[in-house]
């Protein structure tokens, strides 16, 4: 039990160090962080608050509230939006059998195709949807009960999880232009949808790993009861799987919070976010070790005093099955 405790003392002073180590840089004159690796503040060095004033109150004020409250919206916004959107298709994918048939995604693919080349072409983009849809919908009654092989549930859902396969690089250059020719580069908006739609694989994959931990058995008994679909997945569903919700949203909104490389190409001055402002205090100068540290702070404790607040689901969701597989 000794040797335990050690251990785990030794373990929390590893993972502590890194966050003791800012607090100390914040606090430290550039000289003293130039010169050579002080410990103790007091001891070691003398502390000052000037990178803190510099960052709240000095000339870094303006270019840190405004990227931290493009932070707060975006990240909370894109967590929201991916955990409803996601809760609802894992429970779909966990309750009911979907079998799209090979064929009809195979002419459902090329129907988009279509569009594009009568965008291409010169046609209304309206004309366009209008005319592939009526195309879709005739190959469908036509040719489309021809189609024997169909997909299953596993298939669907590993299907999205391999959407997160990619890494955000390979994918960046088409988004980019498609906000660009939407007018919407450099507006929360356009983060909002990218970090949905890059996150909700990962809602999917493990809301649906959740889903399963619960007892069908429970649903049955209020459907011989006679409550609707709805009423269970709201009444008795929800409420079994808040700690799953929590651990979820947490992730996300950890994911959202310190995303980099989709902001860089996104976002300009107006919606840019605070890792970018971190970033640039990497400039012409050298690294501002002291200014990087006070911006690192206040940007990680909502995301600890949040995490401390939900522990209770948070441990109970990952021991239950939130991270399953």
């Amino acid at each position: 039990m000794t040797v335990s405790y050690l251990l785990l003392g030794l373990w929390t002073l590893i993972v502590l160090f890194p966050i003791y180590w800012l607090v100390v840089t914040s606090l430290k004159l550039p000289v003293d962080v130039n010169t050579g690796p002080f410990y103790v503040p007091g001891a070691d060095f003398k502390p000052s608050l000037h990178a803190w004033k510099y960052v709240l109150v000095g000339d870094l004020k303006n270019d840190t509230l405004r990227p931290y409250l493009n932070t707060v919206i975006v990240s909370s916004t894109s967590a929201v939006l991916a955990l409803l959107l996601g809760t609802a298709a894992a429970y779909g994918l966990t309750r009911f059998n979907y079998q799209p048939r090979l064929g009809v995604i195979g002419l459902f693919i090329l129907c988009l195709a279509l569009v594009m080349l009568l965008i291409v072409a010169g046609a209304p983009w309206q004309l366009a949807l209008v005319v592939a849809a009526a195309v879709f919908v005739l190959m469908i009654q036509t040719i489309g009960r021809r189609f024997r092989r169909a997909l299953g549930n596993n298939d669907i859902a590993f299907w999205l999880i391999s959407q997160r396969m990619l890494p955000p690089v390979a994918v960046i250059i088409p988004i980019y232009i498609l906000f660009q020719q939407l007018d919407m580069l450099d507006t929360r908006s356009a983060l909002v949808i990218t970090y949905v739609s890059a996150n909700l694989p990962i809602v999917i994959w493990l809301m649906r790993d959740y889903f399963q931990t619960i007892p069908i058995e429970l649903e049955e008994c209020a459907a011989i009861d006679g409550a609707s679909r709805y009423r269970i997945f709201w009444a008795i569903v929800l409420p079994l799987a808040i700690p799953g919700l929590v651990a979820t949203f947490l992730f996300i909104l950890v994911f959202c919070w310190n995303e980099y490389l989709l902001a860089l190409f996104l976002s300009g001055a107006d919606a840019q976010t605070l890792p970018l402002t971190v970033a640039a205090q990497n400039n012409t100068r050298g690294p501002q070790w002291w200014y990087m540290s006070v911006l690192i702070l206040i940007m990680i404790v909502p995301v600890i005093v949040i995490a401390i607040l939900l522990e209770r689901y948070i441990a109970r969701g990952l021991l239950v099955g939130a991270v399953k597989g």
